[in-house]
């Protein structure tokens, strides 16, 4: 029978970053009938080439809407209509102001020191790695997770392969947050260069907020990431079926186009330390292992959730704030201004 090969080009709803664009294109090209998918996040499209027979538009959108649909994602003819919804700023707002006075009154007590002397500590880490676990820029790693999950569940192994990826993850956080910091030693960083690297952060962090925020489309083009060949490579690990291929998931996670990660490895650079960078990296992942502990055994997420503006709204406001210390202290460490926060 000859084949009669195809290309359609249909909006895709929920993109919201690269990882997106990466689990998106895996999912769809690795599909029977399907030759290629490629995903454009800037105008949320994917153009399918591939042998649909003789089936209609709308019909093979509703077939490949149902194969992404569990990751959040879905297919259509119709282009998205964005609501911004500015009213969920009215909880959002007190929520991320009851944060930052919390914040403020466990350091003047002495109880957590999240900022100090320019410095990220384990306590900020593992705040932001709560977020990033909850937000949708760790759809990717979910997506590994489910993957993997069903390659093994076809043979009725379902425990220990989630047990060897968040064992793998956290220990390769470990290990090479600290040869980050390690290759960190190897330069001596003046003021100058201290700040630089604050500024770099703390843009990084101001861009991801606004990007939770999802009001402001053109923050996702600001946004930076690895390099598109890297994260599909990573992804790729989890189609393997070997014993082995729950831990390199959990290794190939640090490598992984999420904007937090990439934050947090970009301070651990200034540590200059084996330790203090291993341990800068293990706390943001032990921040995401809730979340992503029950994204192994169940389909949560937080995205379906009738609250999810509001918590996407209200993260956006705490990272930015976090951003805005990042600069405080950057900006203390140069001597333009005196220390904010020295209680």
């Amino acid at each position: 029978m000859k084949t009669a090969i195809k290309t359609f080009r249909f909006h895709i709803h929920g993109m919201h970053c690269n990882s997106c664009v990466i689990l998106t294109e895996d999912k769809i090209g690795s599909l029977q009938n399907v030759t290629s998918g490629k995903s454009n996040l800037k105008d949320h499209t994917i153009e399918v080439t591939g042998d649909f027979g003789d089936k209609e538009p709308k019909q093979i959108a509703e077939e490949l809407s149902i194969q992404i649909e569990s990751l959040g994602y879905s297919i259509s003819l119709e282009k998205q209509i964005k609501e911004n919804c500015w009213s969920e700023f009215k909880i959002a707002i007190p929520i991320a102001l009851a944060f930052a006075v919390l914040f403020v009154v466990l350091q003047y007590a002495g109880l957590v020191n999240l900022v100090g002397a320019g410095k990220v500590t384990y306590g900020t880490a593992f705040v932001i790695g709560i977020i990033a676990s909850l937000s949708t820029c760790m759809a990717v790693v979910g997506g590994l997770v489910l993957s993997m999950s069903a390659t093994f569940a076809k043979e009725g192994d379902k425990i220990r392969p989630q047990l060897m990826f968040h064992g793998g993850r956290i220990v390769s956080f470990f290990i090479l947050g600290g040869v980050i910091g390690s290759l960190g030693s190897a330069f001596t960083l003046n003021s100058s260069a201290t700040f630089i690297l604050g500024l770099i952060i703390a843009i990084v962090m101001f861009v991801l907020g606004l990007n939770l925020l999802d009001v402001f489309p053109w923050a996702k083009k600001l946004q930076p990431s690895m390099p598109k060949f890297i994260g599909k490579r990573a992804h790729s690990v989890s189609s393997l079926n070997h014993m082995l291929t729950p831990l390199l998931v959990g290794v190939a996670t640090f490598f992984l186009p999420c904007g937090f990660t990439q934050s947090m490895q970009l301070y651990t650079l200034t540590t200059g330390s084996f330790l203090k960078g291993g341990l800068t990296m293990v706390s943001f992942a032990l921040g995401t292992l809730p979340v992503l502990a029950l994204v192994s055994f169940s389909s949560f997420s937080i995205q379906n959730s009738s609250k999810s503006g509001i918590f996407f709204k209200s993260a956006g406001l705490i990272v930015i704030l976090f951003a805005l210390f990042n600069l405080i202290n950057a900006l203390v460490v140069i001597g333009a201004i005196s220390p904010v926060f020295n209680f």
